[in-house]
């Protein structure tokens, strides 16, 4: 009787505390045995209040201790599942850059693609600028910078005047010296980074094996391997002779003919943006058929005339030759335009101080009536003085036949 009635009274406490865990069990109040014992129960009861009512806690997983708390599970929990998730963004990453993407796939253009892009290009730039400089706050030169230069040059060189009728060179190939505006493109685009010996080459056997110099239907049919075998002389033949043929082909294709002479009644800003619509017609040759073919008025800006314009002071020393016509187009006076032009492409090659390479001695005249900080002789205005350092870089710039054709002849 002793014996079970101790049993009894040691037996109770055990099913008590068996009731207690299963009924918390099943109610999810208590988690564990450690909790009966918690010395602070109602920190705890606090945590675990909190921890179901948070949509984070469910991220944690239930291999926790017992007794740790909903905010301390919440710290060690956030971390992991934010560098589990940058893992599996990096990943994606490292995936994404090795399968080719469709955006990679859309860039590679097609040479249409990219001659569209250039023509869009040129036609932007001259629609910003065909009517004012792109360096609105560079002030030279001034009118009467331009006619000192002009008079310092015919007293070097002569005078040039325009002459009253334009005739085609029978003897060279010119620069769109021609009555013929399709001619006169095709003898510019010859005489382009060449010398004048070179490109008079070129035309004459051209002439030759085709019969003439306008015969465009033979150069067409030719082939352009052909072309290029006979201007192979004048250099860059290859560039050369594929955008004489697309010009040709251009033409032949929007007018049904062999001609752009529809061009002289177009106004100046029509006719430069037809030709500059054209692949292989830049800025220079398109200003040139302007200039001596057409005969408006235009400053053609070409290798010498970029180089010495730089040393006098008249564009920003870093511009492009691109921007230098339109700078200089717009800053020099009509009436010098035709003069200027052909004096100073002269005086570049003539003038041992300010041809390519040429070494500043001090004695042109040209250059020393605009280097001092002011203009000698009867035009006495301020002129920007240019510094030594950068006279000495222009002239150290040695002037190549391949220098300008990077773009296979369309910036030029």
């Amino acid at each position: 009787m002793a014996r079970s009635a101790i049993n009894a009274e040691s037996g109770a406490p055990r099913r008590s505390q068996r009731n207690i865990k299963a009924n918390s069990t099943s109610n999810g109040t208590i988690k564990n045995e450690a909790d009966l014992s918690d010395p602070y129960p109602h920190a705890n009861h606090k945590a675990t209040a909190t921890t179901p009512k948070s949509g984070r806690v469910k991220r944690v997983k239930p291999e926790e201790e017992p007794g740790l708390g909903a905010p301390e599970a919440l710290e060690s929990s956030t971390p992991k599942s934010r560098k589990r998730i940058k893992r599996e963004a990096s990943a994606s990453e490292n995936v994404k850059e090795e399968s080719p993407s469709p955006r990679k796939v859309k860039k590679e253009k097609t040479k249409a693609d990219k001659a569209a892009d250039l023509q869009a290009k040129k036609l932007k730039q001259y629609a910003q600028f065909s009517k004012a400089s792109p360096f609105p706050d560079f002030a030279h030169p001034t009118p009467e910078e331009c006619k000192l230069a002009r008079k310092i040059l015919v007293n070097l060189h002569g005078d040039r005047q325009r002459p009253e009728e334009v005739v085609a060179p029978t003897n060279r190939a010119g620069c769109g010296d021609s009555r013929s505006v399709l001619d006169a493109l095709v003898r510019t685009i010859l005489s382009q980074n060449t010398s004048d010996k070179n490109s008079t080459r070129a035309k004459l056997s051209m002439d030759k094996a085709y019969g003439g110099s306008d015969k465009w239907d033979a150069i067409v049919e030719g082939g352009q391997a052909k072309l290029q075998k006979t201007i192979e002389s004048g250099g860059l033949s290859q560039s050369k002779s594929r955008v004489i043929i697309d010009i040709l082909q251009q033409a032949k294709a929007k007018y049904g003919t062999y001609s752009l002479d529809h061009l002289f009644e177009a106004s100046d800003e029509d006719a430069m943006r037809e030709m500059l619509a054209m692949h292989g017609v830049g800025p220079k040759t398109a200003s040139c058929v302007l200039l001596f073919c057409l005969r408006r008025e235009s400053f053609a800006v070409d290798t010498h005339v970029h180089r010495i314009t730089g040393l006098l002071g008249w564009r920003p020393r870093d511009c492009s030759r691109e921007e230098s016509h339109a700078h200089l187009d717009a800053r020099i006076p009509d009436e010098d335009k035709y003069a200027l032009h052909i004096l100073i492409i002269n005086h570049g090659k003539r003038c041992d101080e300010c041809k390519a390479g040429g070494k500043n001695t001090g004695k042109c005249e040209l250059r020393k009536a605009f280097r001092g900080g002011k203009i000698k002789g009867e035009a006495g205005e301020a002129v920007k003085e240019e510094e030594i350092e950068k006279i000495k870089e222009e002239e150290s710039e040695s002037e190549t036949e391949k220098d300008a054709i990077a773009h296979a002849v369309e910036s030029t």
